[in-house]
C-alpha cells in the first residue's frame, strides 16, 4: 500500500514533465501547414534580401570608395592644370592664378583644397601653402580670399597630417617642372565620401531595407496562398476520411485534375468505392451465411428434437435427413476454408507439366452424368498438346467450378461448352453455358467474394458465390487470369488463361538447381520425397 502511494504521484509527475518536454519540442509541429509554408516563404525572401544587402555593402565598400577617390583625384589634376596654366603666365601663385581652386571650391561644396608653393625648397622643404579652403577667419592679416598672409596655422581646418588614404593629390607642372601641388580632400570624412554621397548611400540602404521588407510581405501572401491551395484538397481528403471513420461510406472528395493532389484524391475515391463494395459483401456475406446455415441447421433441429420426443423413430430415413444435411454444411465450411487458404497461400503449389486436354477429358467424363441429370447437354473440344506447368488438382478444380456454375445458371434443355485451346503463349480453357448471361456490369463483379447473379436461386442451390472466386485465386497463382464474356439472357462464356509450358526456359533453372546438389546426396533427397508425400 504504502509503495502503490509513493509511486503515483512520482507516475504522475513523470508523466507531466514528459508530456511538458513533448509540447516545447513539438512547437513548431504544432503549427498549421499553411502557417509552416507562409513562414518558410517569408525566411526565403529575408534570407534573399540580407544576401542581396550584403553584396550592395560590398559595392559601396569596395567599388564606390575606388569611384569616389577617382572623382577627387580627377578634381585635384583639373584644379592642378588651371593653376599651372595661370602659373605660366604671372610666375607667381597670385590671385590670378590660384582662381581656379576658388571656383572649384564653389562648385564642388564640401570639399577642402590645399595649394603647395614648392617653388623654395631650401626655404621651406614641405612647401608654402598659399590656398587653404579651409580658413575660418583673417583677423590677422587674410584677406578672407583663402589666400595666406601670415594667418596662423591654428586656424586651418585641414588634417594635420593627411596622406593618401583620406587625400587626393595632383602636381603643379609648369615646363616639366613640378611648382607645387594640389591636394583635396572631404571635410569630416576619411574616406573621400562627400555629404551627397553619404546621403545617396544612406538613401540606398533605405530603399534596399524597404524593398526586403516589401519582398517578405509579398512573399508571405504568396505563400499564405500558395499554402491555402495546395492544403484544401487535402484539408477535403481528411474531411471525407473522417465522414467515412463515422460510418458515411458515400462520402468522397470529388477531386478531378491532372496533378499530383488531384490524383490522389481520385485514388482515394477509388479506395473509397472498394470499401463501400466490400462493406456491402460484407453484410451480404452475413445474409447470405446467415440464410444458408440456418436451413440446414433448422432442419438437423427440428429432426432431432421429434426423434428425442418420440415423434420421429431413429430409423434410417431420419438419420438420412440429418446427415444430409450435416454434409451440405460441410460442404459450405470446405468451400470457405478452401478460399481462405488460397488467399493466404497457406496450401504450397506443386508444379508439374500438365496435359490439359487429357485433364479436362477427366473432369467431362465425370460431369456427364452430373449435366445429364439436370437436363442439360455437354460438349468438349480439346486441341492436342496442350502444356502447362502447374498443380494440376487447382487446375481441375478451377474447371470444375466453372462447370457447375453453368449448370447452376443453365435453364433446363440448354447446352455446356467446354474447349482447350493452344495460342501462342497461352493456353486457354473456356466453359460456355446457354444461360441467364450477364451483364457488363456483372461481369465487372462476378469474381468478387460472395457475389451472385441470382441470390434466390444461388441460394436454394445451395451456393454462397465463392465458385469463382476460387477459381480466380487458382489462376492468379499460376501466373494467369480469367476473361468473362456474356450478355443478358444469352449467356456467359468464362475463358481460363494458363502460360503454355516452354521446356527449354522452364526446365533450365530446374537443371541449374538441381545441379548444385552433389550427387548420391540422399540426405538432401529424403526432404523432398517427404514433402510431395505431404502434398499428396
Amino acid at each position: 500500500m504504502q509503495d502503490s502511494a509513493t509511486t503515483g504521484p512520482i507516475g504522475k509527475a513523470g508523466a507531466d514533465d514528459a508530456n511538458a518536454r513533448k509540447r516545447k519540442r513539438s512547437g513548431w509541429a504544432d503549427l498549421s501547414y499553411t502557417t509552416r509554408v507562409t513562414a518558410a516563404f517569408a525566411f526565403i525572401a529575408a534570407m534573399t534580401a540580407l544576401v542581396a544587402i550584403g553584396v550592395v555593402s560590398f559595392v559601396w565598400e569596395q567599388h564606390f570608395q575606388t569611384y569616389t577617390r577617382e572623382n577627387m583625384q580627377s578634381v585635384a589634376e583639373i584644379t592642378a592644370a588651371n593653376i599651372a596654366v595661370k602659373y605660366e603666365a604671372s610666375g607667381t601663385f597670385d590671385e590670378a592664378t590660384l582662381g581656379p581652386a576658388r571656383a572649384m571650391i564653389e562648385v564642388t561644396p564640401g570639399v577642402g583644397m590645399l595649394v603647395i608653393d614648392s617653388t623654395n625648397p631650401e626655404a621651406n622643404p614641405r612647401g608654402l601653402t598659399v590656398f587653404d579652403s579651409t580658413l575660418i577667419n583673417d583677423d590677422e592679416g587674410g584677406d578672407g580670399k583663402g589666400t595666406s598672409t601670415g594667418i596662423s596655422k591654428d586656424l586651418s581646418l585641414a588634417p594635420q597630417k593627411m596622406d593618401m588614404q583620406n587625400a587626393a593629390q595632383a602636381p603643379i607642372i609648369v615646363h616639366d617642372r613640378a611648382v607645387g601641388s594640389v591636394r583635396v580632400w572631404v571635410l569630416g570624412s576619411d574616406t573621400l565620401l562627400r555629404s551627397t554621397d553619404e546621403e545617396f548611400r544612406s538613401k540606398s540602404y533605405q530603399a534596399m531595407l524597404f524593398a526586403a521588407a516589401m519582398a517578405i510581405l509579398l512573399a508571405s501572401c504568396i505563400g499564405f496562398l500558395f499554402a491555402r491551395n495546395l492544403v484544401s484538397p487535402i484539408n477535403r481528403m481528411t474531411k471525407t476520411a473522417k465522414a467515412i471513420k463515422e460510418g458515411d461510406l458515400s462520402a468522397r472528395t470529388d477531386l478531378h485534375g491532372d496533378d499530383e493532389i488531384a490524383r490522389l484524391g481520385e485514388t482515394f475515391d477509388e479506395m473509397a468505392d472498394s470499401v463501400e463494395k466490400d462493406r456491402e459483401l460484407e453484410r451480404r456475406l452475413t445474409t447470405d451465411v446467415a440464410h444458408e446455415l440456418r436451413t440446414p441447421l433448422m432442419a438437423i433441429q427440428s429432426t432431432v428434437e421429434a426423434m428425442v420426443d418420440g415423434v420421429f423413430e431413429a430409423d434410417s430415413e431420419h438419420l438420412e435427413t440429418v446427415n444430409s444435411e450435416v454434409q451440405r454444411l460441410s460442404r459450405l465450411v470446405d468451400s470457405l476454408l478452401k478460399l481462405s487458404r488460397l488467399e493466404n497461400r497457406a496450401n504450397p503449389m506443386k508444379e508439374e507439366v500438365v496435359d490439359v486436354g487429357q485433364l479436362i477429358s477427366g473432369i467431362i467424363a465425370t460431369h456427364d452424368a452430373f449435366v445429364t441429370d439436370s437436363g442439360l447437354s455437354l460438349e468438349y473440344v480439346a486441341d492436342e498438346g496442350v502444356r502447362v506447368l502447374g498443380d494440376a488438382d487447382m487446375i481441375r478444380q478451377a474447371t470444375a467450378n466453372l462447370i457447375s456454375n453453368a449448370v447452376r445458371y443453365t435453364p433446363e434443355g440448354g447446352h455446356i461448352t467446354v474447349s482447350v485451346k493452344r495460342g501462342d503463349i497461352m493456353a486457354s480453357i473456356a466453359v460456355r453455358d446457354t444461360g441467364i448471361g450477364l451483364t457488363p456490369e456483372e461481369c465487372k463483379m462476378v469474381f468478387s467474394r460472395f457475389w451472385r447473379a441470382d441470390a434466390g436461386r444461388n441460394r436454394e442451390s445451395g451456393g454462397l458465390g465463392i465458385g469463382l472466386a476460387v477459381v480466380k485465386e487458382i489462376v492468379d497463382r499460376h501466373g494467369g487470369w480469367v476473361q468473362v464474356e456474356g450478355r443478358k439472357d444469352e449467356g456467359a462464356c468464362f475463358t481460363i488463361h494458363l502460360p503454355l509450358y516452354d521446356e527449354g526456359r522452364q526446365l533450365k533453372p530446374r537443371q541449374q538447381k538441381q545441379s548444385k546438389v552433389p550427387k548420391g546426396s540422399k540426405a538432401k533427397e529424403k526432404p523432398q520425397k517427404s514433402r510431395a508425400k505431404g502434398r499428396k
